[in-house]
């Protein structure tokens, strides 16, 4: 059994309801994920709350990568106990991948925002960083595109999320990537 399946639970549980009854989010295509084996989540990252999108989506628990400044905080007692995998962004955090590569050796699932970082900009997309191609390479797993389109406002009834089909690394590494950014891209498109 996942470590800290339990915590992950009772936060959900507790937390769910108020995220979607405060914000009123629609969910597409959420039957595209997998039930089993291992997977990483992919998405565009506007806003803190990204992560709680893919975790409602699905009855799996999502290890989430969240950046090293919120294990350093308050609240790090909650990151730890949400299964959320600590990453020093100033280095090529290889213990951070060490633990993301085993949990998805053991068929789990992953969270990772391929651009590193909230999106600030005017642009669609951030350029994409090569972590979560890498690691779908070396455990043969699913990779399930998604994006989040519309506004955090209470019930504004625009927020939603959008699944595309997952599919695994195939030829290089650099493919892979333009093309999780590409089925990112599309479904930001289709939905603005």
């Amino acid at each position: 059994m996942e470590k800290h399946k339990v915590t992950y639970t009772i936060y959900k549980f507790l937390l769910a309801p108020i995220f979607l009854l405060y914000y009123r989010p629609k969910f597409i295509n959420k039957n595209y994920i997998p039930k089993k084996g291992p997977v990483i989540f992919c998405g565009n990252h506007m806003h803190v709350y990204d992560q709680c999108f893919p975790m409602l989506s699905t009855n799996r628990m999502i290890h989430y990568l969240a950046k090293k400044e919120y294990f350093d905080s308050k609240f790090k007692w909650f990151f730890k106990s949400a299964g959320c995998i600590s990453v020093n962004r100033n280095i090529k955090d290889e213990t951070a991948k060490a633990s993301a590569l085993e949990l998805l050796k053991k068929g789990y699932a992953v969270g990772i925002f391929p651009e590193g970082t909230r999106n600030k900009t005017d642009n669609l997309l951030l350029p994409f960083k090569f972590g979560a191609v890498s690691m779908a390479e070396k455990t043969n797993s699913y990779i399930v595109p998604f994006a989040i389109t519309g506004k955090y406002k209470f019930k504004k009834n625009n927020l939603k999320i959008t699944f595309a089909k997952p599919f695994k690394v195939e030829g290089s590494l650099e493919e892979a990537n333009n093309k999780l950014y590409e089925e990112i891209k599309k479904l930001l498109l289709l939905n603005k």
